[in-house]
């Protein structure tokens, strides 16, 4: 897993970076050119990832929302039927469960697993909280050779990579690993010899440039304000920066992959393994005058998806569009054993195997969803064949033609052309939501948990981290038993 990685930055997608191994990677797998998360915002896309369930049924509104232990994901349903769970790097999991499932967990996470990111609907579009994303990732973008998230990224990397060497060791079970990087989410901070990478070329302005605000939908215009883009002077060549830090990020994301394949590749165990390259959602990097992710627009919700499996499955393009929902029915039919194959909870997702195979498969319409900071009102998205719509009880709809229109300039929703077409994907939101119930529980739930967070500011602090034990005392030598550590650790292969 890659964090906040658009799939039109990808050469397989057309996009402009340098990025080999994923490229490589998705020319021997097979691509879905139309994948999705459903909720374009971090800890509820990843909630909802894990647990094949949208993250309003789970309660996780935004990220501030817990994120119940009680809740089967796909690392409970493997470790039932004896996999190895390990999860290295970012998940974003709010609340004292910071495992969920996983047997191991090789490093802490990057983000707060507290409440104190919780929006609050109760006031004023114009307001602001502290956390709130703003335009200094685009301002001070540029090469930094130390930051908070490589720092991150590469002890993910390294114990990922021990990880694998050390199940290459034991051979005693089968693994799930998940490795998942920060990058190249914001700030666009990136090393110099990535930075450099894009020296000299004619690097892609954003294709939908800033439109007036009395253009803009009332959901782009709250975030656009939300994060001061609305008062920012950005000029092109400063926007040229910004997306350049970001293009050398995914490249620096290239070679954390390929480090994890090499290791894959040197313990034998690249032929048997299935890999899985996702992200938890897109940036918008500047189209429109948007950054960052949290709308539906194509470069925010779509996301990458490759599944590579040697032979198994081939090298395929696969246009129907799916979601992140998909994934942990694939992974448990993939897995195979009748108990993987009875999920506990009702899935919101369909298994991508028929499509892995290479056979016809209708798909049922993907949704999405959003009710965090920049809405005031429960969203949500239909994408349907072409047709993607939007819905949210306080702003207009927005309907668009994605073969006629790929960058979802105009609006089709008040024609009457299309308006069978309305009707009937508005029956879609309507079977899918409960838009009644969640304007009530929304706000119920952020005034809750705006107390909470408020009461825990006082005294002594108690965050919920994960501090995961080195295990060193038991991987080198120690005591008068010399050479035992050396047997142990050595692999071989014939």
């Amino acid at each position: 897993m890659a964090d906040q990685l658009t799939a039109s930055a990808l050469p397989f997608h057309g996009g402009p970076t340098d990025a080999p191994t994923l490229e490589q990677l998705a020319t021997d797998g097979v691509v879905f050119d139309s994948a999705y998360c459903s909720f374009p915002l971090c800890a509820p896309s990843r909630a909802s990832l894990l647990t094949g369930r949208l993250a309003s049924d789970l309660g996780v509104y935004d990220s501030g929302a817990e994120f119940g232990a009680s809740f089967p994901t796909i690392a409970h349903y493997l470790r039932e039927r004896g996999y190895d769970t390990c999860l290295a790097g970012k998940m974003h999991f709010i609340g004292p469960d910071q495992l969920h499932g996983f047997e191991e967990r090789l490093t802490t996470d990057v983000y707060t697993s507290g409440i104190d990111w919780t929006p609050d609907w109760s006031l004023p579009p114009t307001a602001k909280l502290p956390w709130y994303h703003d335009m200094s990732s685009v301002l001070e973008a540029g090469p930094s050779e130390a930051t908070l998230q490589l720092d991150y990224d590469e002890e993910v990397a390294f114990r990922s990579v021990r990880k694998l060497y050390d199940l290459a060791r034991t051979h005693e079970r089968p693994f799930f690993l998940l490795v998942s990087f920060t990058h190249p989410h914001d700030p666009y901070e990136i090393p110099s010899r990535y930075w450099n990478r894009y020296d000299g070329r004619a690097l892609p302005a954003p294709a939908v440039p800033p439109l007036p605000l009395e253009e803009l939908d009332p959901h782009s215009r709250r975030v656009l304000e939300m994060c001061g883009a609305d008062t920012a002077e950005l000029a092109p060549e400063l926007v040229e920066r910004a997306r350049r830090g970001y293009y050398g990020a995914v490249s620096y994301v290239d070679d954390k992959v390929a480090e994890l394949l090499a290791a894959l590749d040197t313990t034998g165990m690249r032929e048997n393994t299935i890999v899985v390259l996702a992200s938890d959602h897109g940036d918008m990097l500047g189209e429109r005058g948007l950054w960052y992710k949290m709308t539906f627009f194509e470069d925010s919700v779509r996301v990458p998806l490759v599944v590579h499996a040697g032979e198994r499955f081939g090298a395929a393009r696969v246009a129907a569009p799916v979601s992140l929902l998909d994934l942990l029915p694939t992974l448990l039919e993939l897995a195979g054993g009748e108990s993987a194959l009875e999920p506990v909870d009702p899935l919101a997702g369909t298994s991508l195997v028929p499509l892995l195979e290479g056979r016809d498969d209708a798909r049922p319409p993907v949704l999405a969803e959003y009710h965090a900071e920049g809405t005031h009102a429960p969203a949500a998205m239909v994408r349907d064949g072409s047709l993607k719509y939007v819905h949210c009880p306080t702003d207009p709809d927005l309907l668009f033609d994605l073969a006629a229109d790929p960058l979802e300039l105009e609006n089709l929703a008040a024609g009457e052309q299309h308006a069978d077409d309305v009707r009937r994907l508005r029956r879609l939101v309507e079977e899918g939501w409960d838009f009644e119930r969640l304007q009530r529980d929304v706000p119920e739930s952020q005034r809750r948990r705006l107390f909470v967070a408020r009461a825990l500011a006082e005294g002594a602090q108690s965050p919920w981290d994960y501090r995961p034990p080195d295990g060193d005392a038991g991987r080198y030598v120690r005591g008068a038993d010399f050479w035992r550590p050396f047997s142990r650790a050595r692999l071989r292969r014939p």
